[in-house]
């Protein structure tokens, strides 16, 4: 029996899991790689760094699982989505590092665009916010500051893509491909007719020729390069990695919501084959599915969730390791009225506020570092709780339950007090590497290795479920608090 292996290209690691027909983990490989931040507000990647160590867990996972190259039916890719790479069609190499989706640089220019009466014509054509969050801008900001490059575009010597498109273009020797799920987060692409618009493109200055064609997220695109393993491997799943991790959920039919706990929190509810408009201030995107139509979810998305469990290790150096932050929050029995803001780069869903910063509120003499560790956990949950409000709001759907995933929804105390906050159970998935599962079931489903979706829905198993037990009026405090404190960390940078 073959395999599935997934490429999951995160925000701080790269990662690469087998999978067998069973939907079963085979084996895991991860890599970290660098975060570059040159100056406040800017977050890069290497590109050439991130390519190597996703081709070296790769065949570090095949290697675990005891298979090789031959042995597996196709690849799926699933990545972060909005980050930037640009690089040269002839030497194959990027003009500069990549610009990150965490990355503000082009605020100001989002500031210039709304003041021009921008916004509502690209959020139209979109279902986006206009935010310094997604690729476009990003493009222009390197067409107009790295020497030569817009001239090279307006030749068609450059190439633009998400990480998905670098990788496909790596993995094959150049092929130029990306799926809805990605080309919706570029403010380039018109959701509505699932094509690059042209408005927006003049808009931002882009050639249409430095794009990537968009595919299905569940078809063969393209295979490996005959060099690359023993083996060329069929190239059959592509999808921005909350898009993937709702499919991997199965929350395939409307109303279905899933929340993704990594470096950010991503909250998604499916809404069907027609884009639902949000009158607050969250995200129209195109869903990933195994056929031809076009599917639709809302999205919230945070931009610091589990990077400030990365931040109390690496920046104030409170813990060790990611894994002790439970124990040491688990040292006090509240959280002392100590809320944490973590808008280390801005404020994302409902606020959208790229100006706001990170702050800690409610300190006294009494705070201690569990404080601080339960108040960085927390916050987690009350930006949750926030997304939440704004969906249920747009879509008119009071929330059955909460499917969740990622790294920090191993976190038994995290998941509990989300469940709490909400008032609605949160169900933990027996496979929580749903992100990589959703880009493997899109591969398979492309290549016969699984025959249809009702197959792999019958794979979902819930691993443990979380009631809630607050009190509801004890909720609404903690909540009340933390909203004062979002309003203290809002519009903090200068602009």
């Amino acid at each position: 029996m073959p395999f599935i292996l997934a490429l999951d290209a995160g925000t701080t690691s790269a990662r690469a899991i087998v999978f067998d027909h069973a939907g079963a983990i085979r084996s895991v490989a991860q890599r970290e790689f660098t975060q570059i931040y040159p100056q406040p507000g800017w977050v890069e990647h290497d590109p050439n760094e991130i390519w190597a160590a996703q081709i070296a867990v790769a065949s570090e996972a095949m290697a675990r699982a005891g298979i090789h190259a031959r042995d597996v039916a196709a690849i799926g890719i699933t990545n972060q989505r909005e980050t930037t790479v640009v690089w040269d069609r002839v030497t194959g190499e990027p003009v500069c590092n990549a610009i990150v989706w965490q990355d503000r640089r082009t605020a100001g220019y989002c500031d210039q665009l709304r003041a021009d009466g921008r916004e509502s014509a690209i959020t139209g054509k979109t279902g986006l916010v206009l935010d310094a969050y997604f690729s476009g801008t990003k493009f222009k900001w390197i067409l107009n500051n790295i020497p030569a490059a817009r001239d090279k575009a307006a030749h068609g010597r450059l190439a633009f893509g998400t990480i998905d498109t670098w990788l496909i273009w790596k993995l094959s020797g150049g092929a130029h491909f990306t799926d809805p799920s990605n080309a919706s987060r570029t403010l380039l692409f018109n959701i509505h007719t699932g094509e690059w618009d042209e408005e927006l493109l003049d808009l931002f200055g882009v050639p249409r020729r430095v794009l990537p064609e968009v595919c299905p997220s569940s078809a063969v695109v393209a295979e490996t390069a005959a060099d690359l393993f023993a083996a060329r491997i069929p190239i059959a799943g592509i999808a921005g990695d909350q898009q993937a991790a709702l499919f991997g959920q199965r929350c395939v039919l409307p109303g279905m919501v899933k929340n993704t706990y990594g470096t950010g929190c991503f909250m998604l509810m499916h809404t069907g084959e027609r884009p639902m408009a949000s009158r607050n201030k969250l995200l129209t995107t195109a869903a990933c599915g195994s056929g031809m139509c076009r599917e639709y979810a809302l999205e919230g998305s945070v931009f610091v969730a589990g990077a400030v469990v990365q931040w109390l290790r690496d920046g104030l150096g409170i813990i060790k390791s990611s894994a002790d932050v439970e124990r040491l929050a688990a040292t006090v029995s509240d959280n002392g009225d100590v809320y944490f803001v973590p808008a280390f780069t801005g404020a994302g869903s409902p606020h959208w506020d790229p100006y706001a910063r990170g702050m800690i509120h409610g300190l006294t003499r009494g705070a201690t570092a569990g404080h601080i560790a339960r108040a960085a956990l927390e916050s987690i949950a009350y930006q949750t709780a926030d997304v939440l409000c704004a969906m249920e709001a747009d879509s008119g759907i009071r929330l059955a339950e909460m499917r969740v995933d990622g790294g920090a929804a191993r976190n038994d105390m995290l998941m509990q007090f989300q469940a709490d906050l909400l008032g609605v159970p949160v169900v933990r998935p027996k496979v929580t590497e749903t992100t990589a599962l959703g880009a493997a079931y899109l591969a398979g489903l492309a290549v016969g290795y699984w025959n249809d979706g009702p197959e792999i829905t019958a794979q979902w198993r819930a691993e443990r479920r979380f009631e809630p037990g607050m009190d509801r009026a004890h909720a609404e405090a903690l909540m009340a608090g933390w909203r004062k404190a979002v309003e203290r960390a809002k519009n903090w940078a200068e602009q």
